[in-house]
């Protein structure tokens, strides 16, 4: 089932790891999962994203070997938790990955199968390797599948990394997309080594918090907005917000949990404006209907969690997002 990708690693001396440019817990997770199984057959691994890691995210060991500068100097690439390409745009855009991604074997590994039929899962514009997996919980789910098909060696650290990386897509194993086989991943890998109880004890006392950005997140709160008669909650992040605080606390990650607990909201969207006239959404839902809504915009992600960004003003977007959200919440419920 897996042979493209096999016979692209054996090929392979020296490998680039690319992460979407909304770094998350599965795509770093997964990406260091891949780096640690390859490193152990013998391969030069080296893991690329032009985004910065967030700062929640830095409690993964390893998290500071990704790179934002792009050599070239790889036999193969290897792109993990997304094929869509309005993820991959600063990648495209980075001198010489184009033409690399068009004239060297890329694999894309996913499990993002849940778009709407008339919407592609897959439009990256290169040739490609698609292999994807619409059972998985997340991608190192996937990994796993392949590894453990090929015997490919999993140690400690690799398994440490999956469990960060399926927890993190899974709310810690709490959503639908977790299933049976799931469970059974994760009882393989913590045999391997990985520690549920380290891991979320490292990831807790990373994500405390100074008293400003705790009266910061009350000042987030009190901007909450209600839409669709309770349905909806949005908040907007100023770029004064960003500057002043993202260094240290991401904005969106502070509110979006509460929003999605208020009795009756089905969807949670954070809003971010940048001095560029860029716009981003984070969603986070109850209903599964998150990757419809960004898929509206061009964006994608989990029927649970998604994002998308584009360059419109806050003012034009919001007519948009009542309105996919809204079919997105009629069709589900059709």
């Amino acid at each position: 089932m897996y042979n493209t990708i096999k016979q692209r690693v054996d090929a392979a001396h020296t490998i680039v790891i690319i992460q979407p440019e909304n770094p998350d817990g599965d795509s770093l997770g997964s990406s260091l999962a891949l780096e640690e199984i390859l490193s152990d057959l013998g391969k030069k691994v080296t893991l690329f994203c032009p985004i910065d890691m967030p700062k929640y995210l830095r409690y993964i060991a390893g998290w500071d070997r990704v790179v934002g500068e792009w050599t070239g100097q790889y036999d193969l690439a290897i792109i993990v938790d997304t094929a869509a390409e309005a993820l991959l745009q600063k990648t495209l855009a980075t001198r010489g990955a184009f033409h690399f991604f068009e004239t060297h074997p890329v694999v894309v590994l996913d499990h993002h199968g849940e778009l709407d039929e008339e919407e592609p899962a897959n439009d990256l514009p290169f040739p490609h390797d698609f292999i994807l997996s619409t059972s998985a919980a997340s991608t190192s789910e996937l990994i796993y599948d392949v590894a453990k098909q090929y015997n490919w060696p999993i140690n400690a650290q690799a398994a440490t990394n999956m469990y960060i990386s399926i927890a993190a897509d899974t709310l810690g194993m709490t959503t639908q997309s977790a299933t049976e086989k799931t469970f059974q991943t994760v009882a393989d890998i913590v045999r391997l080594g990985a520690k549920p109880y380290e891991i979320e004890t490292k990831r807790r006392e990373y994500m405390k918090k100074p008293a400003d950005i705790l009266d910061y997140k009350a000042k987030l709160i009190e901007r909450i907005e209600y839409h669709l008669d309770g349905k909806l909650a949005t908040v907007h992040i100023p770029w004064e917000d960003i500057q002043e605080y993202s260094d240290r606390y991401n904005p969106s990650v502070l509110v979006l949990d509460e929003m999605r607990l208020v009795e009756g909201v089905e969807v949670a969207c954070a809003i971010k404006t940048y001095p560029d006239g860029k716009l981003t959404g984070k969603l986070r839902c109850n209903t599964p209907v998150a990757n419809l809504v960004a898929g509206y915009f061009g964006g994608g992600g989990h029927s649970y969690a998604a994002g998308f960004k584009i360059h419109e003003s806050l003012e034009a977007l919001m007519p948009e997002l009542l309105t996919a959200t809204d079919k997105a919440l009629k069709d589900y419920d059709a």
